[in-house]
C-alpha cells in the first residue's frame, strides 16, 4: 500500500494538499500517527550484566536479533519510546543515565542526559512525544515522577509524585493519554495501581489494585487494555505467572487474563497494537524465552523464540507501536 493510501485510510478526514509534493493537512498528531508496517520490540541489557540489545518483529514468530549495545552494562534499568525513538533510563551501579537508540536502525545507544538521581526498578510510560519515569529505588525508595520530551535529548523535568507508596519493580503501560505504573516492592510487595495524564503534569492518582501484589511485573498495552504479567508474589517471594489486565481508560481492579508459559518476574515488556511480548526475566535462574498474547482476548500466552541472551531485570523494553502511540 503506498504512504498516500495507508495515510487516507488511517485518517480518511486528511486532505491532499499537493500530489506532487505529497503534502496533507492533518487535524491532529494523534490521528496522524500512522502504524509501522514492521512493529519492532526492543530489549535491553539485564542483570547477566551484559551489553546486549535485542530486537524482534513482533507479527512473526522467531529468535531475537542483535541490536546493539547500550551506553553502560548494568541492571535495573526501564524503557519507553515514540514511534521512532526508544529511550533507556536508570539502573544499578549508581546509575542516573538515560540513552536512546531509533528503533528501526540497529546500532549502539546515544547518550540522551540524566534523571535527577541516581534510581533502579522505575516504571516508565509514553505517549508520541513525552516519556514520564515514575518511582524507583536509590538513596530511598522514591514517589518522584519525571518526564522527558523523546524527540529531544536532555534531562528530566520534575513532573509531580507517586500518590501510592514509595516501590521499584513497576510494570508501567500506556494509551495516548494516560499512563499507569503497577504493583512494586518496598519493605512489602505491592498490588497499588497508579495513573497519570501524561500530557500534564501533577501527581498520579489512585487507579485501583492488582489481583495479587507483586515485584517486578512486565507491562504493555494495547491503547485501551494494559497487562501485567508475572512477578514475584505474596508470600515466600515465589515467581508468578499470572497475567493482570486493565482497562486503562477506567479505574478499578485488575482481572485475570490468563498465564505466562513461564512463572517469572522482571522481565521486559512491549507490544504492537495487538500483540503483546514478554522477555527474559528468572524463577530462579536467568530466562531467555519470550512469549506473546493477543491484548484484545483472554487466555494463556504462547510461545514466541528466544533472546540472544538470558536476562533478569529486563524492563529496559519498548516499541514503536505500543499503546501509548495510538
Amino acid at each position: 500500500m503506498s504512504l498516500i493510501s495507508r495515510l487516507l485510510k488511517a485518517n480518511p478526514s486528511a486532505q491532499v494538499s499537493d500530489m506532487l509534493t505529497g503534502y496533507f493537512v492533518i487535524p491532529s498528531a494523534k490521528s496522524a500517527f500512522i502504524p509501522p508496517v514492521n512493529a519492532r520490540a526492543i530489549f535491553g541489557s539485564g542483570g547477566n550484566r551484559t551489553s546486549t540489545i535485542d530486537y524482534v518483529t513482533i507479527a512473526t514468530l522467531g529468535n531475537a536479533t542483535d541490536f546493539g549495545d547500550p551506553t553502560v552494562s548494568i541492571y535495573g534499568r526501564a524503557g519507553l519510546a515514540s514511534s521512532t525513538r526508544g529511550v533507556f533510563g536508570g539502573g544499578s551501579s549508581s546509575s542516573n543515565v538515560m540513552d536512546y537508540v531509533t528503533i528501526l536502525s540497529a546500532g549502539n545507544a546515544t547518550d540522551f542526559g540524566d534523571l535527577s538521581v541516581y534510581k533502579e526498578g522505575v516504571g516508565a510510560v509514553a505517549s508520541t512525544t513525552r516519556g514520564v519515569w515514575g518511582f524507583g529505588v536509590g538513596a530511598s525508595y522514591y514517589q518522584t515522577i519525571e518526564y522527558i520530551t523523546i524527540a529531544t535529548t536532555g534531562n528530566v523535568t520534575s513532573f509531580g509524585t507517586g500518590v501510592g507508596s514509595a516501590r521499584q519493580g513497576i510494570a508501567g503501560f500506556s494509551s495516548s493519554t494516560r499512563g499507569v505504573y503497577a504493583g512494586g516492592t518496598s519493605a512489602t510487595r505491592s498490588d497499588e495501581i497508579d495513573y497519570i495524564t501524561i500530557a500534564t503534569t501533577g501527581n498520579s492518582l489512585d487507579f485501583g489494585n492488582l489481583s495479587v501484589e507483586k515485584q517486578g511485573p512486565m507491562g504493555c498495552s494495547s491503547s485501551t487494555r494494559g497487562l501485567a504479567a508475572g512477578g514475584t508474589v505474596n508470600p515466600g517471594g515465589a515467581s508468578s505467572n499470572i497475567i493482570d489486565y486493565v482497562t486503562i481508560a477506567t479505574t478499578g481492579n485488575a482481572t485475570d487474563f490468563g498465564d505466562l508459559t513461564l512463572a517469572r518476574r522482571a522481565g521486559g515488556g512491549t507490544s504492537s497494537q495487538t500483540r503483546g511480548v514478554f522477555g527474559g526475566g528468572a524463577d530462579p535462574n536467568e530466562s531467555n524465552v519470550i512469549d506473546y498474547v493477543t491484548i484484545a482476548s483472554t487466555g494463556n500466552a504462547t510461545d514466541f523464540g528466544d533472546l540472544t541472551v538470558s536476562g533478569l531485570d529486563m524492563n529496559c523494553s519498548f516499541s514503536n507501536d505500543h499503546g501509548g502511540l495510538q
